[in-house]
């Protein structure tokens, strides 16, 4: 709070008021909003100005002066505002903070964010281009974001959306998804995946104005347990995990000059890293 100068003139004689006003945020931004008018106070510096609006927004939240007795001149100010505030209170509802509890908290602010960025990205119209549903849509919307604020495996991640606002920002229900959900969630957007890469490659490249030239590449590979057979890339090859008794895939990554993606592949087991590269640059051409 503080204290604004208010001068009037009226039939050649001026006169003097001083306004107790405090700032408030409304929806057009931060404004200035006149607490109570206290009349002349007499010659005062900036100084003391600023001193008894001090005083006065201490005493209205309850906390006394350490030294010295209360100012009767605060009193008096505060005892206006308090009754400007009881005229006009009849339609608030008071508050007791510590009998209040909460459940169900849920993280908003990050999910928020980046579904703001899925929308401004268009990724939606992306996969609608691409044959699929609307649920599907949500649930890719949803495994994204988990992707981007905390990464985890289809098994934990109902839980996760459960725990943020996902559900009331797509407006659909997760209380019952299972993991399960999930995975065959994946099988229906692999099958699009060339169709839905190559719209977002070029959004990306558009966006940042990448340059397509190759500056990275690596190639990893992942094993499985079990024999594999409804998997025709599971091949026998050099292990990077010394699994040599299991099958594997390999998985190429390349990246460009600002370290965003340009390609990756899941390519056959047994491949040499010679062939990979050759099939990398195949794909990108």
């Amino acid at each position: 709070m503080y204290l604004r100068k208010s001068v009037r003139t009226y039939k050649g004689k001026t006169y003097t008021n001083y306004l107790l006003v405090e700032s408030v945020q409304t929806e057009r931004g931060p404004r200035q909003k006149t607490v109570c008018s206290i009349g002349d106070l007499g010659p005062r510096t900036a100084k003391e100005w600023l001193k008894i609006a001090h005083k006065v927004e201490n005493a209205l939240i309850g906390q006394d002066e350490i030294f010295g007795e209360a100012d009767a001149e605060v009193q008096e100010i505060v005892r206006k505002i308090k009754e400007k505030r009881n005229k006009t209170s009849d339609d608030i509802v008071r508050v007791h903070a510590d009998q209040v509890s909460t459940e169900c908290h849920r993280e908003a602010g990050t999910v928020h964010t980046g579904y703001q960025f899925w929308r401004r990205l268009g990724i939606d119209e992306v996969l609608s281009s691409s044959g699929l549903n609307k649920k599907t849509r949500i649930l890719t919307c949803a495994m994204t974001l988990n992707r981007i604020v905390y990464p985890l495996s289809e098994h934990a991640m109902p839980d996760w959306i459960r725990s943020t606002a996902i559900q009331d920002i797509l407006g659909f229900d997760f209380q019952e998804m299972t993991e399960d959900s999930l995975y065959r969630n994946l099988d229906r957007l692999y099958p699009n995946r060339d169709k839905i890469e190559s719209a977002l490659v070029q959004r990306e490249r558009n966006l940042f104005n990448l340059d397509a030239m190759v500056f990275f590449y690596d190639i990893t590979s992942t094993y499985f347990e079990g024999k594999a057979e409804g998997n025709p890339k599971a091949r026998r090859g050099y292990s990077r995990d010394n699994r040599p008794d299991c099958k594997q895939v390999l998985v190429g990554l390349a990246i460009g000059r600002e370290g965003f993606p340009l390609a990756h592949e899941v390519m056959e087991g047994n491949l040499q890293d010679r062939q990979t590269l050759d099939k990398m640059l195949g794909l990108m051409d």
